[in-house]
Formats: C-alpha cells, sequence, structure tokens
C-alpha cells in the first residue's frame, strides 16, 4: 500500500501536465456554464412533461 501511494504521488508529480492558472480559470468557468444550461434543460423538460401529465390526468377526470 505504501509502494502505492508513493508511485501514484510520484506519477502526479512528475509525469502529468498541468494545466497553467489561467487555463484552469477559463475551464471552470466553461463547466459551469454548461452545467447551468443543461440543467435549465433537465428543468425545462421536466415542466414539460409535468404539464402533460397533469393535462393527462385532468382530462381523464373529466
Amino acid at each position: 500500500m505504501l509502494d502505492y501511494i508513493k508511485e501514484s504521488y510520484n506519477e502526479l508529480r512528475n509525469h502529468v501536465s498541468w494545466p497553467t492558472w489561467a487555463e484552469a480559470q477559463k475551464l471552470t468557468v466553461i463547466v459551469a456554464a454548461f452545467s447551468i444550461v443543461l440543467a435549465l434543460a433537465v428543468f425545462g423538460v421536466d415542466k414539460v412533461f409535468s404539464n402533460v401529465v397533469e393535462l393527462y390526468f385532468n382530462w381523464i377526470k373529466s
């Protein structure tokens, strides 16, 4: 287990190419914006299906 931790640390330290701070900030903004857009899309689809189901049950009751 100790060897695994040492090798993992060595891999992260020496072989991973880390983004610059500016690049990390830009990518974070892109991910946040995409997440908001996707959440709004899911909310919209949920609202539409909710209204359709409500109309269907109101139609069945009448």
